[in-house]
């Protein structure tokens, strides 16, 4: 979530807060983290004809999401005797602010060097980390690799700053319905990205190929845009106030990217298998 108005969150409406968690949770989904592991657990599944391979990415969000909503509902609980210092906040941002700038120079880089003849496959840092666990069937095991992902540094503290927010509305329950918010907003992208890559793993072909690199570049070049605006806010006072109350607004403007993005890979896939 690199967006960062956090000063305007009291100011908002109740379904304002709601509408502006599953903004930030469809934005979160497209994470390049998320669309790396998401891949590589489609890839594999897809590759052994199992049936689980177009369900991947709302499995892994599933379980994301829940330690998210868990996460909601005790800082909400404890919010009475308890605020989130300012350094975690800080600190969350220019983690995210790093790891994306890290992960669009990865994802470009990826794409220029994966030869021709093979598929784009994304890069993401916990995706590395927790590689040997990306080789299963199991539903169950795909929904806990989405719970591990969670249990980052950069996820806590953002999701208790909307958590503690929501409870001065509604209470601990009031957290509760951000982090289900958030979490359907995962889901969402999550799931779209997974049923995608089935649907390429079964061409295996010139099209996919192509489209594999479209998503990529825009996904790179989207994660370098994002931590670009990111450190902005960062480092310049005046930015900063410019785009102060401008999360939605963002938000849905990275949607719409990525969205067009997918529409460009299909249109150039569907010429390129129509000229063929």
């Amino acid at each position: 979530m690199a967006f960062g108005d956090n000063g305007n969150l009291l100011e908002m409406t109740p379904t304002s807060l709601i509408l502006l968690a599953f903004t930030l949770g469809l934005r979160h989904g497209l994470d390049p983290d998320h669309l790396a592991t998401v891949d590589a657990l489609t890839r594999f599944n897809a590759q052994r004809g199992n049936r689980v391979a177009r369900w991947c990415g709302l499995l892994f969000s599933a379980g994301h999401g829940s330690v998210v909503v868990a996460g909601s509902a005790v800082v909400g609980i404890f919010s009475a005797s308890w605020e989130i210092p300012r350094w975690i906040e800080t600190a969350g941002e220019w983690m995210s602010v790093a790891i994306l700038i890290a992960l669009g120079v990865l994802n470009l880089r990826a794409v220029f060097r994966t030869p021709a003849t093979q598929m784009v496959a994304g890069v993401g840092f916990k995706q590395r980390l927790f590689g040997r666990f990306q080789q299963t069937a199991n539903p169950m095991l795909v929904f806990g690799i989405g719970a591990l992902f969670a249990l980052s540094f950069e996820t806590i503290s953002q999701t208790s700053l909307y958590a503690l927010t929501a409870t001065q509305f509604a209470g601990w329950l009031g957290a509760v319905l951000l982090g289900v918010a958030f979490l359907l907003g995962m889901m969402v992208t999550d799931g779209i990205n997974g049923l995608w890559v089935s649907h390429l793993m079964r061409r295996a072909d010139q099209v996919a190929r192509i489209a594999s690199r479209v998503i990529g570049s825009v996904v790179g070049g989207l994660s370098l845009l994002i931590g670009g605006v990111g450190l902005a806010q960062r480092c310049s006072p005046d930015f900063a106030r410019w785009s102060d109350g401008k999360a939605l607004v963002f938000g849905w403007g990275v949607i719409a990217v990525m969205g067009s993005g997918f529409l460009a890979a299909v249109i150039l896939a569907r010429r390129k298998n129509g000229n063929d």
